[in-house]
Protein backbone atom coordinates (compact mmCIF):
# COMPACT_ATOMS: atom_id res chain seq x y z
CA UNK A 1 0.00 0.00 0.00
CA UNK A 2 1.27 3.58 -0.91
CA UNK A 3 1.70 5.52 2.11
CA UNK A 4 0.92 8.82 3.52
CA UNK A 5 3.99 11.21 2.98
CA UNK A 6 2.96 13.62 5.97
CA UNK A 7 0.49 14.51 8.93
CA UNK A 8 -1.93 15.79 6.56
CA UNK A 9 -4.46 13.36 5.07
CA UNK A 10 -4.11 13.17 0.91
CA UNK A 11 -8.18 14.42 0.97
CA UNK A 12 -6.67 17.79 2.91
CA UNK A 13 -3.51 17.78 0.66
CA UNK A 14 -5.35 17.67 -2.51
CA UNK A 15 -7.81 20.59 -1.55
CA UNK A 16 -4.86 22.35 -0.12
CA UNK A 17 -3.01 21.94 -3.87
CA UNK A 18 -5.85 23.00 -6.06
CA UNK A 19 -6.61 26.04 -3.49
CA UNK A 20 -3.25 27.14 -4.08
CA UNK A 21 -3.28 27.30 -7.96
CA UNK A 22 -6.83 28.68 -8.18
CA UNK A 23 -8.13 25.10 -9.16
CA UNK A 24 -10.85 23.42 -7.93
CA UNK A 25 -10.76 19.51 -7.01
CA UNK A 26 -12.46 17.34 -9.43
CA UNK A 27 -14.18 14.10 -7.61
CA UNK A 28 -15.49 10.78 -9.79
CA UNK A 29 -18.24 8.69 -8.29
CA UNK A 30 -17.67 4.76 -9.33
CA UNK A 31 -20.50 2.21 -8.99
CA UNK A 32 -18.12 -0.58 -7.78
CA UNK A 33 -18.94 -3.95 -9.79
CA UNK A 34 -20.33 -2.52 -12.78
CA UNK A 35 -19.93 -3.44 -14.94
CA UNK A 36 -17.57 -5.72 -12.73
CA UNK A 37 -15.52 -5.76 -9.98
CA UNK A 38 -12.14 -5.97 -11.73
CA UNK A 39 -13.52 -4.08 -14.68
CA UNK A 40 -13.78 -1.33 -11.97
CA UNK A 41 -10.19 -1.22 -10.65
CA UNK A 42 -9.56 -0.47 -14.42
CA UNK A 43 -11.95 2.21 -14.68
CA UNK A 44 -10.91 4.12 -11.32
CA UNK A 45 -7.32 4.22 -12.58
CA UNK A 46 -8.66 5.80 -15.60
CA UNK A 47 -10.30 8.51 -14.20
CA UNK A 48 -7.25 9.02 -12.02
CA UNK A 49 -5.16 9.38 -15.38
CA UNK A 50 -7.79 11.47 -16.88
CA UNK A 51 -7.50 14.44 -14.08
CA UNK A 52 -9.62 13.13 -11.22
CA UNK A 53 -8.76 14.39 -7.71
CA UNK A 54 -10.51 12.05 -5.46
CA UNK A 55 -12.52 8.51 -6.05
CA UNK A 56 -16.11 7.94 -4.61
CA UNK A 57 -16.35 4.21 -4.34
CA UNK A 58 -19.46 3.64 -4.59
CA UNK A 59 -21.03 0.74 -2.25
CA UNK A 60 -24.02 -0.81 -4.07
CA UNK A 61 -26.91 -1.34 -2.07
CA UNK A 62 -30.20 -2.86 -3.36
CA UNK A 63 -32.14 0.01 -1.93
CA UNK A 64 -30.36 3.19 -2.85
CA UNK A 65 -33.16 5.80 -1.66
CA UNK A 66 -30.56 8.88 -2.80
CA UNK A 67 -29.80 7.84 -6.06
CA UNK A 68 -31.37 8.52 -9.48
CA UNK A 69 -32.51 5.62 -11.87
CA UNK A 70 -29.18 5.69 -13.71
CA UNK A 71 -27.06 4.87 -10.53
CA UNK A 72 -29.73 2.19 -9.36
CA UNK A 73 -29.44 0.39 -12.35
CA UNK A 74 -25.86 0.09 -11.92
CA UNK A 75 -26.38 -1.12 -8.30
CA UNK A 76 -28.95 -4.01 -10.01
CA UNK A 77 -26.17 -4.49 -12.18
CA UNK A 78 -23.34 -4.87 -9.69
CA UNK A 79 -25.12 -6.61 -7.25
CA UNK A 80 -26.11 -9.48 -9.85
CA UNK A 81 -21.94 -9.66 -10.68
CA UNK A 82 -21.00 -9.86 -6.95
CA UNK A 83 -20.31 -6.69 -5.75
CA UNK A 84 -21.25 -5.34 -2.55
CA UNK A 85 -19.45 -3.61 0.82
CA UNK A 86 -16.32 -6.14 0.60
CA UNK A 87 -15.63 -6.05 -2.84
CA UNK A 88 -15.80 -2.34 -2.82
CA UNK A 89 -12.90 -2.64 -0.26
CA UNK A 90 -11.16 -4.86 -2.38
CA UNK A 91 -11.15 -2.85 -5.52
CA UNK A 92 -9.98 0.46 -3.03
CA UNK A 93 -6.62 -2.06 -2.07
CA UNK A 94 -6.01 -2.83 -5.63
CA UNK A 95 -6.27 0.99 -6.58
CA UNK A 96 -4.21 2.03 -3.42
CA UNK A 97 -1.36 -0.60 -4.39
CA UNK A 98 -0.78 1.65 -7.22
CA UNK A 99 -1.83 4.87 -6.61
CA UNK A 100 -2.22 7.91 -3.59
CA UNK A 101 -5.25 9.22 -4.66
CA UNK A 102 -7.37 9.70 -2.11
CA UNK A 103 -10.54 7.17 -2.04
CA UNK A 104 -14.08 8.43 -0.60
CA UNK A 105 -16.31 5.59 0.48
CA UNK A 106 -20.01 5.92 -0.29
CA UNK A 107 -22.95 4.39 0.34
CA UNK A 108 -25.69 3.79 3.25
CA UNK A 109 -25.65 2.80 6.80
CA UNK A 110 -26.85 -1.07 6.53
CA UNK A 111 -23.60 -2.40 4.77
CA UNK A 112 -21.43 -0.88 7.43
CA UNK A 113 -24.00 -2.10 10.29
CA UNK A 114 -24.20 -5.45 9.14
CA UNK A 115 -20.60 -6.23 9.31
CA UNK A 116 -20.09 -4.17 12.33
CA UNK A 117 -18.78 -0.01 12.51
CA UNK A 118 -15.82 -0.60 14.21
CA UNK A 119 -15.16 -3.30 12.00
CA UNK A 120 -16.13 -1.40 8.81
CA UNK A 121 -14.03 1.21 9.87
CA UNK A 122 -10.88 -0.80 10.38
CA UNK A 123 -11.23 -3.18 7.07
CA UNK A 124 -11.80 0.54 5.45
CA UNK A 125 -8.69 1.89 6.67
CA UNK A 126 -6.47 -1.24 5.80
CA UNK A 127 -8.18 -0.70 2.37
CA UNK A 128 -6.74 3.30 1.67
CA UNK A 129 -9.82 4.39 2.30
CA UNK A 130 -9.56 8.04 3.94
CA UNK A 131 -13.28 9.12 4.38
CA UNK A 132 -16.94 7.59 4.20
CA UNK A 133 -19.91 9.01 3.13
CA UNK A 134 -23.10 7.41 4.62
CA UNK A 135 -25.83 9.22 3.04
CA UNK A 136 -28.45 7.99 5.52
CA UNK A 137 -26.66 8.22 8.66
CA UNK A 138 -27.91 11.10 10.28
CA UNK A 139 -25.73 13.72 12.01
CA UNK A 140 -26.09 12.33 15.84
CA UNK A 141 -26.52 8.75 14.97
CA UNK A 142 -23.70 5.93 14.01
CA UNK A 143 -21.12 6.92 17.40
CA UNK A 144 -19.16 3.67 17.18
CA UNK A 145 -18.61 4.47 13.40
CA UNK A 146 -17.85 8.20 14.26
CA UNK A 147 -15.60 7.10 17.15
CA UNK A 148 -13.77 4.67 14.94
CA UNK A 149 -13.05 7.00 12.32
CA UNK A 150 -11.30 9.41 14.65
CA UNK A 151 -9.33 6.95 16.38
CA UNK A 152 -8.13 5.91 12.41
CA UNK A 153 -8.21 9.36 11.28
CA UNK A 154 -10.88 8.67 8.70
CA UNK A 155 -12.91 11.77 7.73
CA UNK A 156 -16.78 11.63 7.34
CA UNK A 157 -18.18 14.00 5.15
CA UNK A 158 -21.12 16.00 5.44
CA UNK A 159 -23.94 16.18 3.45
CA UNK A 160 -25.51 20.09 3.24
CA UNK A 161 -28.56 20.34 0.83
CA UNK A 162 -30.80 24.02 -0.58
CA UNK A 163 -32.72 22.60 2.36
CA UNK A 164 -30.52 22.24 5.37
CA UNK A 165 -31.30 24.99 8.04
CA UNK A 166 -29.16 27.02 9.49
CA UNK A 167 -28.93 24.79 12.45
CA UNK A 168 -28.20 22.15 10.63
CA UNK A 169 -25.32 24.02 9.08
CA UNK A 170 -24.29 24.97 12.72
CA UNK A 171 -24.55 21.31 13.90
CA UNK A 172 -21.84 19.89 10.91
CA UNK A 173 -19.46 22.94 11.78
CA UNK A 174 -19.63 21.92 15.32
CA UNK A 175 -19.71 18.12 14.58
CA UNK A 176 -16.12 18.83 12.45
CA UNK A 177 -14.51 20.09 15.46
CA UNK A 178 -14.80 17.03 17.40
CA UNK A 179 -15.01 14.32 14.60
CA UNK A 180 -13.02 16.03 11.69
CA UNK A 181 -14.23 16.36 7.95
CA UNK A 182 -12.01 17.09 5.06
CA UNK A 183 -14.70 18.34 3.28
CA UNK A 184 -18.47 19.13 2.88
CA UNK A 185 -20.63 17.46 0.22
CA UNK A 186 -23.30 20.51 -0.79
CA UNK A 187 -25.63 18.73 -3.03
CA UNK A 188 -27.66 21.06 -5.40
CA UNK A 189 -31.22 19.89 -5.77
CA UNK A 190 -33.48 18.55 -3.41
CA UNK A 191 -33.96 15.09 -5.04
CA UNK A 192 -32.06 11.90 -6.24
CA UNK A 193 -28.85 11.77 -7.88
CA UNK A 194 -28.77 12.35 -12.18
CA UNK A 195 -31.88 14.93 -11.56
CA UNK A 196 -31.17 17.18 -15.03
CA UNK A 197 -32.22 20.46 -13.73
CA UNK A 198 -30.11 22.31 -11.40
CA UNK A 199 -29.47 25.60 -10.24
CA UNK A 200 -25.52 25.04 -10.70
CA UNK A 201 -24.28 28.46 -10.06
CA UNK A 202 -26.38 29.08 -7.13
CA UNK A 203 -25.31 25.88 -6.15
CA UNK A 204 -21.72 27.11 -6.37
CA UNK A 205 -22.45 30.06 -4.25
CA UNK A 206 -23.94 28.56 -2.03
CA UNK A 207 -20.75 25.98 -1.25
CA UNK A 208 -18.97 29.27 -1.05
CA UNK A 209 -20.71 30.35 2.00
CA UNK A 210 -20.97 27.04 3.44
CA UNK A 211 -17.08 27.19 3.16
CA UNK A 212 -16.99 30.07 4.93
CA UNK A 213 -19.75 29.55 7.56
CA UNK A 214 -18.08 25.74 8.31
CA UNK A 215 -14.25 26.04 7.58
CA UNK A 216 -14.47 23.22 4.93
CA UNK A 217 -13.56 23.03 1.36
CA UNK A 218 -17.11 22.52 0.29
CA UNK A 219 -17.71 20.55 -3.11
CA UNK A 220 -21.35 20.58 -5.49
CA UNK A 221 -22.88 16.90 -6.62
CA UNK A 222 -25.71 16.49 -8.66
CA UNK A 223 -26.75 17.24 -12.01
CA UNK A 224 -23.55 17.86 -13.47
CA UNK A 225 -23.37 16.09 -16.68
CA UNK A 226 -21.36 18.54 -19.08
CA UNK A 227 -18.35 20.89 -19.59
CA UNK A 228 -20.45 23.74 -19.31
CA UNK A 229 -22.70 22.60 -15.70
CA UNK A 230 -19.26 21.56 -14.41
CA UNK A 231 -17.62 24.90 -14.62
CA UNK A 232 -20.52 26.51 -13.30
CA UNK A 233 -20.55 24.77 -10.59
CA UNK A 234 -16.97 24.98 -9.63
CA UNK A 235 -16.97 29.07 -10.07
CA UNK A 236 -17.46 29.56 -6.57
CA UNK A 237 -17.18 26.00 -4.28
CA UNK A 238 -13.97 24.36 -3.88
CA UNK A 239 -14.72 21.31 -6.31
CA UNK A 240 -17.12 19.32 -7.96
CA UNK A 241 -18.48 15.64 -7.64
CA UNK A 242 -19.78 13.73 -11.05
CA UNK A 243 -21.15 10.42 -10.73
CA UNK A 244 -24.20 9.92 -12.45
CA UNK A 245 -22.69 11.30 -15.87
CA UNK A 246 -19.69 8.80 -15.80
CA UNK A 247 -22.19 5.95 -14.64
CA UNK A 248 -24.07 6.04 -18.14
CA UNK A 249 -21.14 6.25 -19.65
CA UNK A 250 -20.06 3.00 -18.25
CA UNK A 251 -23.52 1.76 -19.22
CA UNK A 252 -23.65 2.47 -22.53
CA UNK A 253 -20.48 1.25 -23.13
CA UNK A 254 -20.60 -2.47 -25.05
CA UNK A 255 -16.81 -3.33 -24.41
CA UNK A 256 -14.33 -2.32 -21.85
CA UNK A 257 -12.12 -0.65 -24.15
CA UNK A 258 -15.01 1.32 -25.06
CA UNK A 259 -16.01 1.91 -21.59
CA UNK A 260 -12.84 2.96 -20.63
CA UNK A 261 -12.19 5.11 -23.72
CA UNK A 262 -16.02 7.18 -22.89
CA UNK A 263 -14.99 7.72 -18.85
CA UNK A 264 -11.66 8.53 -20.02
CA UNK A 265 -12.83 11.05 -22.63
CA UNK A 266 -15.47 12.97 -20.46
CA UNK A 267 -13.13 12.90 -17.13
CA UNK A 268 -10.74 15.12 -19.37
CA UNK A 269 -13.41 17.12 -20.37
CA UNK A 270 -14.53 18.28 -17.23
CA UNK A 271 -11.25 18.95 -16.10
CA UNK A 272 -10.31 21.22 -18.30
CA UNK A 273 -13.55 22.97 -18.11
CA UNK A 274 -12.69 23.02 -14.55
CA UNK A 275 -9.55 24.49 -15.15
CA UNK A 276 -10.51 26.80 -17.27
CA UNK A 277 -9.46 30.53 -16.46
CA UNK A 278 -12.67 33.16 -16.20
Amino acid sequence: MLEQRDGASRLDRIFEKRSSTGKKALIAYLCVGDPSVDESVDLALACVAAGADVLELGVPFSDPTADGPAIARASQRAIAAGSGLRATLRVAKAIRAKSDVPMVLFGYYNPLFVLGETRAVDEAEAAGIDALLVVDLPLGEGRALRDRAREKKISIVPLLTPTSSNARVLEVRDASRTHPASFVYYVSVTGVTGSSVAPLDEASRAAASLHERIGLPTVVGFGIDSAEKAKAAAAHADGIVVGTAIVRRIEEGQTPEARKSSVTSLVRTLRAAIDERP
